[in-house]
């Protein structure tokens, strides 16, 4: 029984050694002494309760120390639960403060919780970055297409990251005045044999105004000549002056032939009248029966010679 109770005591301390370990990061507090850091063994406790994972924390504020940096346990833990990238932080810190460039701890966290990746913008305040614009359609004065392709060099300005807009605006930008400056052009061979002139004119702009970037130089990669965009649209418009010259035309002989309709529907409604009339005239007396053959006589050979004159379209039977 004895044995048994000795076993079970065994277990319960073994046990509870086990979750002393797991919970208590003493390793993690041997390394912070190792690195004369001083945070004591309730603190990482205190972050085990907080769901603060100690290593996330301790590490990098190794990291820092060692660096020479100055960062509170706190700063670092209150990034971490607003769901901040610690490491990535401190790294940013430290490369900046070896590239002698002023970035306190506050901006570089505003700057990752906003979404950025601040170890890479204070990479690419030290080493700028080239950006390449696909090919830009402008065209010049002449009518004629050319396609610009323009290769920018940036810097991130850390003061500008957090608000800033990011890459694609500056391509727009850049293409806007790519389209400006060609537009502008009398020639396009004016741009062809000095295609500087676009670097100049875009830059001078402050295209990079608003932005998280500065903009340290613009260069033409490559022009090539499109299509004649002046003769297309020239071709475009005679097509269309054609087309409504047509349709006018096609207007015009449909009312022509909407009034000699109505003119023959008059002269049909006349004719229907001449019977009427000439019942009228031999009734009152005023049409003799003489008349009226001689008249009958006269319609007779009008006839015959349209006949033989071939109005109809068909031969006189002679009898």
């Amino acid at each position: 029984m004895d044995n048994r109770l000795g076993i079970v005591i065994l277990g319960i301390v073994g046990l509870l050694v086990v979750l002393f370990f797991t919970f208590v990061p003493v390793g993690l507090w041997v390394s912070s002494l190792a690195a004369n850091v001083k945070i004591s063994i309730f603190n990482m406790i205190g972050m085990r309760l907080r769901r603060v994972k100690p290593a996330k924390i301790v590490m990098p504020l190794i990291k820092a120390r060692k660096a020479g940096l100055d960062i509170a346990v706190n700063q670092l833990e209150a990034h971490y639960l607003a769901g901040g990238n610690v490491d990535n932080v401190v790294n940013a810190l430290i490369a900046s403060e070896r590239a002698g460039i002023e970035l306190k701890f506050e901006k570089a966290a505003a700057i990752d919780l906003a979404g950025r990746n601040v170890l890479e913008a204070v990479k690419m305040s030290v080493n700028p970055k080239v950006i390449e614009t696909t090919n830009v359609s402008a065209v010049a004065k002449d009518g004629i297409e050319l396609l610009v392709k323009a290769r920018v060099t940036v810097r991130a300005d850390l003061e500008r990251l957090v608000g800033g807009a990011g890459e694609a605006t500056v391509l727009a930008r850049i293409g806007e005045g790519i389209v400006t400056t060609v537009g502008s052009a009398l020639s396009h061979k004016e741009v062809l044999e000095n295609p500087d002139d676009i670097s100049k004119r875009v830059l001078s702009k402050g295209l990079d105004s608003g932005t998280a970037f500065e903009i340290l130089s613009i260069d033409i990669a490559d022009i090539d000549v499109g299509r004649n965009i002046g003769a297309q649209l020239q071709s475009l418009q005679a097509e269309a002056d054609k087309n409504i010259a047509q349709a006018k035309a096609e207007e015009r002989r449909a009312m022509a032939v909407a009034r000699e309709q109505e003119m023959r529907a008059y002269v049909v409604e006349a004719e229907a009248e001449v019977p009427k009339a000439m019942a009228y005239a031999l009734r009152e007396g005023k049409l003799g029966v003489m008349d009226y053959y001689e008249l009958q006589n006269l319609k007779a050979d009008t006839q015959m010679r349209e006949t033989i004159g071939g109005e109809s379209g068909e031969k006189p039977v002679l009898g």
